[in-house]
């Protein structure tokens, strides 16, 4: 019987495929010899003989750096198949993978690595982070089977930021889901997820509308991050689309020349709203380690414009002389948070469109500006201002119900992180990286699985085009088919698995019981159909096309097989089962008068819910 599971027999057949489809014939020797990664190696120097993992292998690690790249890749080695690996000290045998940190190794920088294949393998890095990516590299060619050739790379990548970005910031994403990106992008070599969210406030409980995660939840999210080598940046939007946190607190909203007030834009020149933002910055710093905060800084005039704020320009004058503009009063802003975390160690991190050359103040130096928009001031104006870059371009999104990034265009092109939107740098110099973003402009558009599906094949060609040759293979099809063969990270859970078999039940929770027809459906979810239609998540104030208010009901209404409020995760508990919406991911609980609603878990506990099977 195999020791490794199916999967990676599915890996080792693509792979044979990958390496036999035909290729022009000066390529054909290097590319029958050099193994199968995502990103693909930078180069491969082929040697006689091969590396043969079996029962056997131990991970030699001496030092602390060492032992936990090996602990980790010990853990990854069980949840991939592999059977437990013991982690040794000391000389090496023949099987056995060797875990190397050499400071001395500077050419190999902050991350890159050596692997060397023979009768042992062994990574170097002249870092723990550099060694622990040659263990991903290891992972991938052992999912495609026990036998790696020999032979040697030195793989170092040509970015130092290669990201991910979501907004989780109205629509709620399940904590589950997010660790399974941070397991496949630290699979894929990737370092840096932003998280634009909520945290639960103490400060600020009048903040706490739904959208939220405790603050146990996010330290158990960066934990994993530190152990996978993701820097998790936190992002809380302003000075613009703040109505999360300040729709309760009037006293904040900017307010027009008409007297109305604007639930989703901070009125700066209030002492009291530098004062509010920072104090989430610190409370945000108890569960966030990481070096970096974005404080977003985009669209803040979004449908509007500075004129109908004239307190905007008298802010300005006054603190910057009668030839300030509304757009310092903007910039100050930033300054002055960005003054606020270089105290603390951290530095800013902005999106690029708020900078449309307005302003007569500039942006401190040392703020990163991440740029999406083509705007009037390009990025190379920025370069030759000073700032980095790095490149979040709009052709890399991914829009819940909305726009898709052409992954195979972008591939076709061999695009890379100096196309920006509206203009292609010759340099890479100043330029940091790139990053994919996820975001939730229709809600409901799409349930959390099917955005994972949509992610895979952009997060992978994002990891190549950052790691090393933006076009490594003559065919997309070809680059995908490196993709199959690696499969996924190790750890990574099934979340469309449902736990009962379709048919008709009768759930029991509390007071309430009813009869449904469930069913799955295409993306992992269930509906639930009784005699008076499909349960769904209805009512209340919609944002994002979603209600996301928590008490909103839950009724019967008209099955529609493409609305995704009728989705249904069926979350095992101890109790049975929690329904869980698919979109809004608050559970269902029966309020005291017998009725179904939707409330944060922290708020309300859910209701555990017993299955029978009815016939």
């Amino acid at each position: 019987m195999s020791r490794y599971p199916r999967r990676r027999l599915l890996g080792a057949l693509v792979t044979l495929l990958l390496l036999a489809a035909p290729v022009p014939a000066v390529a054909r020797t290097a590319a029958a010899s050099t193994p199968v990664t995502v990103p693909a190696l930078a180069n491969w120097t082929a040697e006689q003989g091969r590396y043969q993992f079996t029962g056997s292998a131990r991970l030699v690690a001496d030092s602390t750096p060492e032992r936990r790249v090996a602990d980790t890749l010990a853990d990854d080695l069980r949840d991939a198949g592999h059977g437990i690996v013991p982690v040794v000290s000391g000389g090496a045998r023949t099987g056995d993978i060797v875990i190397d940190v050499s400071p001395g190794r500077a050419a190999l920088g902050a991350e890159g690595y050596e692997l060397r294949s023979g009768a042992r393998l062994s990574v170097t890095g002249a870092t723990e982070t550099g060694a622990f990516y040659g263990t991903r590299t290891v992972l991938q060619l052992l999912a495609q089977g026990d036998r790696i050739p020999a032979g040697r790379t030195v793989d170092v990548p040509r970015y130092a930021e290669r990201g991910v970005g979501v907004c989780a910031c109205y629509i709620h994403i399940s904590t589950p889901w997010l660790e399974n990106l941070v397991r496949d992008m630290a699979y894929h070599k990737l370092n840096q997820l932003l998280l634009e969210l909520k945290v639960k406030s103490d400060a600020h409980p009048e903040a706490n509308t739904w959208g939220y995660y405790t603050k146990d939840e996010i330290r158990r999210l960066v934990a994993l991050g530190d152990k996978y080598h993701v820097e998790i940046v936190p992002e809380i939007n302003s000075p613009g689309h703040m109505d999360p946190w300040i729709e309760n607190r009037p006293g904040l909203q900017l307010t027009d020349s008409d007297g109305n007030k604007q639930p989703s834009r901070l009125d700066i020149t209030q002492p009291a709203a530098f004062d509010y933002y920072t104090s989430l910055i610190d409370e945000y710093a108890q569960v966030f380690t990481g070096g970096s905060w974005h404080m977003g800084a985009d669209e803040y005039m979004l449908g509007s414009d500075f004129a109908k704020y004239p307190q905007m320009l008298r802010y300005a004058r006054e603190k910057y002389g009668a030839n300030a503009t509304p757009q310092d009063a903007f910039i100050d802003f930033v300054n002055r948070i960005q003054a606020y975390l270089a105290a603390k160690g951290k530095k800013v991190r902005i999106w690029n469109d708020g900078l449309t050359g307005a302003n007569t103040v500039p942006v401190t130096a040392g703020t990163t500006v991440e740029h999406w928009l083509n705007v009037a001031v390009k990025p190379s104006q920025l370069r030759a201002q000073g700032y980095s870059l790095m490149n979040a371009a709009y052709a890399l999104y991914l829009v819940r119900g909305g726009f898709r990034s052409d992954t195979k265009g972008l591939y076709d092109q061999s695009w890379d992180p100096r196309s920006f939107e509206g203009e292609k740098l010759v340099s890479s110099e100043g330029i940091t990286g790139a990053k994919i973003s996820l975001w939730p402009d229709n809600g409901r558009g799409e349930t959390e699985n099917e955005v994972a599906v949509d992610t895979d094949p952009a997060l992978r060609q994002l990891a190549q085009a950052t790691w090393g040759d933006p076009h490594p293979d003559a065919t997309y099809s070809r680059f995908t088919a490196r993709a199959t063969a690696v499969g996924h990270a190790p750890g990574r859970r099934d979340l469309t698995r449902i736990p009962v078999t379709d048919g008709t039940y009768t759930l029991r929770a509390d007071a309430a019981s009813l009869t449904a027809d469930v069913r799955r459906t295409p993306d992992g979810y269930v509906t639930l159909r009784t005699a008076d239609g499909c349960l769904e998540v209805r009512g209340g104030k919609l944002t994002l096309n979603t209600p996301l208010q928590p008490g909103v009901e839950i009724t019967a209404q008209t099955c529609d097989a493409g609305n995704t409020l009728q989705r249904w995760e069926l979350e095992q508990s101890a109790g049975g089962f929690r329904l869980v919406s698919a979109i809004t991911r608050m559970a269902v609980v029966v309020t005291d008068d017998g009725r179904l609603g939707q409330y944060p878990p922290d708020q309300r506990p859910p209701a555990d819910w017993h299955l029978t099977s009815f016939h």
